[in-house]
């Protein structure tokens, strides 16, 4: 049952639970009260740790562990890097299409999301932290403010991701709450979903998982992102049909590692 005013009561102050006011889950998706229930379930059975988490903005990071697939894994963080930050990005994959060719395929047009802090989940609760992904798919996209909240989670922004030209990711993880670093960055390694990792929502596959190395103008010591835990955002294999550009919507983990 999600919506539990027990739940409600107990963590209302928790940073990964927002009370009273909840967002409209969207009824139209599938498995969206599925997901929204599995949240919740899980969330009950982490009462005791989710009050630690009031308000915190650092958390320690020394034992989280980013997840790994057990076919074709990402090669793991650099030696002697650390996890600096943890974040849940819920936005869009961007595509294009050519209309003048019958036979063309989407292109990878960039992407656009919000950054949500959830490192105090990734160092207390990982297995809650998976969950996430899917769950912020269920919900409208957030509004772009510094005071957006995911879902019903009270997780607040820690930044924005977005393209700088075709081929450049850049993370901006600068706000007024906190400064971690900026970075645009270079795809080095990639790896399919796992096969069962959650679909979007009109059942796009998830997109790959991610290793990015930093380029020349990094800030805060950012060396490495990770993408893992991807849901949705996936194009479909034809351009019939589509526009000449296009959105998907999907939600994933970013992992931030810098050198000490």
């Amino acid at each position: 049952m999600y919506g539990s005013t027990i739940l409600a009561t107990l963590l209302g102050a928790s940073t990964i639970f927002a009370a009273p006011t909840w967002p409209q889950v969207k009824p139209e998706l599938a498995n969206s009260h599925e997901a929204v229930s599995e949240y919740f379930n899980l969330l009950a059975s982490k009462i005791d740790a989710a009050k630690l988490l009031t308000s915190a903005t650092t958390c320690d990071l020394s034992k989280a562990k980013i997840p790994t697939v057990s076919v074709a894994p990402l090669p793991p963080p650099s030696a002697g890097l650390v996890l600096k930050h943890v974040a849940i990005g819920r936005g869009t994959q961007n595509y294009t299409c050519d209309l003048s060719n019958s036979t063309a395929v989407p292109v990878a047009n960039g992407a656009l999301a919000t950054l949500f802090n959830a490192s105090c989940v990734a160092a207390s609760a990982p297995d809650l932290l998976h969950m996430l992904p899917r769950l912020a798919l269920q919900f409208d996209l957030p509004a772009g403010d510094l005071e957006a909240k995911m879902g019903p989670t009270n997780l607040i922004v820690s930044g924005k991701h977005f393209f700088t030209n075709a081929t450049t990711p850049f993370f901006n993880l600068d706000t007024t709450r906190a400064q971690i670093g900026e970075a645009p960055c270079t795809k080095a390694n990639t790896t399919n979903a796992p096969t069962d990792a959650p679909t979007g929502q009109t059942g796009e596959k998830a997109v790959p998982w991610l290793r990015l190395t930093t380029n020349p103008g990094t800030s805060g010591g950012i060396q490495e992102v990770f993408r893992v835990e991807t849901a949705g955002g996936s194009a479909p294999q034809k351009c019939t049909g589509m526009p000449a550009a296009f959105e998907v919507q999907y939600a994933a983990e970013y992992w931030f590692y810098v050198s000490p």
